[in-house]
């Protein structure tokens, strides 16, 4: 996908939610073709000739100033992950040097050692690294338990997205299937870094987009979004519903490495359920694992 197409798909969507009356202008008084304001309508607010904001968006402008791009961004309602996205794309469009992703065709990003050590001794926890892309880099057994065995599928199927997307298990697991969907469709947009080669995402990209019509129409949504902390529903035919907390952190020294650990109450129906999740595991498996490592080369 090449940086102008993206661009213009980008602000075609953020024009397309917004409404006259959302920003301040008239309420249309026939009904329009397309949803969303009119090109002339965001170069009112922005400020700039409509001319100049069909070229932008069509690609056709060479170095944006900063007052002229925060003047767009305040038009078009941008929050602060979407600024930073618009700024990328510009940049490279632009001719801002693009660089090539740390892991490249046919290579497999990993963990660090310490990183895995970490990620199993955190147990009864559950927790996981992931890669940008959303690669399962490690996972310990409660996070195992907690989700699926990632251990078990084929090095290339060890993806979130992929999983979420194509294992109709996950559909089980997440009784708010949509939403956690949506979201994280929207978190692999978010980390999809203009400035970046990375044919391995877009190959994922497309290999989803043909494989399910879901994944497909919710990348075309273009929303974006950032998994930092937040709340998940998740079902065990064990044990029923379990609402969770999670925790995202980045991983220093990493190319958008994270690590998610997730917690419940303490003392809480999810608490009991997850503490029971994992001692019904604990003596139903065979111990052929050593403590204290994830598993996950």
């Amino acid at each position: 996908m090449n940086s102008e197409g993206s661009l213009r798909e980008f602000l075609t969507s953020r024009r397309a939610r917004l409404r006259p009356e959302d920003v301040g202008l008239p309420p249309s008084p026939t009904p329009r073709r397309r949803p969303g304001l009119r090109r002339e309508e965001v170069a009112v607010l922005a400020g700039v000739s409509v001319d100049y904001y069909a070229r932008l968006e069509q690609g056709r402008i060479g170095k944006v100033s900063d007052q002229v791009l925060t003047a767009i961004e305040e038009a078009l309602r941008l929050d602060a992950l979407e600024r930073h996205h618009l700024r990328a794309l510009v940049d490279t469009y632009a001719g801002g040097p693009r660089r090539a992703a740390r892991t490249g065709t046919g290579s497999h990003e990993s963990a660090r050692v310490g990183l895995r050590e970490l990620v199993g001794s955190l147990d009864p926890l559950p927790a996981m690294v992931q890669s940008r892309r959303m690669d399962v880099l490690a996972v310990n057994n409660a996070g195992k338990v907690l989700l699926t065995d990632f251990d078990r599928m084929q090095v290339r199927d060890r993806n979130i997205v992929r999983w979420l997307f194509t294992d109709p298990q996950a559909r089980v697991r997440y009784p708010d299937w949509d939403e956690v969907a949506s979201n994280t469709v929207a978190a692999l947009r978010g980390a999809r870094d203009p400035r970046l080669h990375d044919p391995e995402l877009e190959r994922l990209v497309g290999e989803l987009s043909v494989a399910s019509s879901e994944f497909a129409a919710l990348w075309a949504d273009y929303r974006l979004f950032r998994h930092s902390h937040g709340s998940k529903r998740l079902f065990h035919q064990t044990v029923g519903v379990l609402d969770l907390r999670y925790e995202t952190f980045p991983v220093p020294g990493t190319e958008g490495q994270t690590l998610t650990i997730y917690t419940a109450p303490r003392g809480s129906a999810a608490d009991d359920r997850l503490r029971l999740l994992l001692s019904w595991d604990a003596t139903s498996r065979s111990e052929t694992k050593s403590p204290g490592h994830a598993s996950i080369d």
